[in-house]
């Protein structure tokens, strides 16, 4: 028969305009936001244990990553998110061993300038606060060594001593 897909088109056209309409006053109203959505990255510096995963996980390669080491840890110097590439797919969110990489609700994301849709995450002086607390660890530590060194140097000689009589 002819004209049965328009007969069943009209119909739910029909429906649809009849059926009450809802509007949500934007700016002062909003909906919900479901719980798995993916807006504004957030990234926590003191979390981050600069392994790359995210930076590997990502299919658009939006995630730059540097690192420099000291005392044998490494030490994230930049971390910039470029948002105009990024499919907000959650990857790097999942490969995060650590959750230092997340997703906020926040969806408004629009910006006048096209520089600063690149977010920069990390700061100059959140670097060297970890340089710092790292040199104090590897100073603490080499100082409790050498205290336990001494510590077994002082009890060797009696021991020594014992075992040549």
């Amino acid at each position: 028969m002819y004209g049965k897909g328009l007969i069943k088109g009209l119909g739910v056209t029909i429906k649809e305009f009849f059926k009450p309409k809802v509007t949500v006053q934007y700016p002062e109203k909003r909906l919900p936001i479901p719980d798995r959505f993916y807006g504004r990255p957030v990234f926590d510096y003191d979390k981050c244990i600069a392994c790359n995963q995210c930076v590997n996980a990502c299919p658009n390669k939006v995630i730059k990553l540097e690192t420099e080491t000291v005392e044998k840890k490494k030490v994230v110097t930049k971390y910039d998110f470029d948002q105009q590439y990024c499919m907000f797919c959650g990857m790097c969110e999942e490969s995060c061993p650590k959750s230092a990489i997340t997703f906020s609700n926040d969806f408004e994301l629009t910006q006048y300038n096209r520089d600063d849709i690149k977010i920069k995450f990390v700061k100059p002086e959140q670097i060297e606060r970890r340089k710092e607390e790292i040199r104090k660890a590897a100073a603490e530590k080499a100082a409790a060594e050498a205290a336990k060194a001494r510590d077994e140097a002082k009890g060797n000689p009696e021991e020594s001593g014992k075992e040549g009589i």
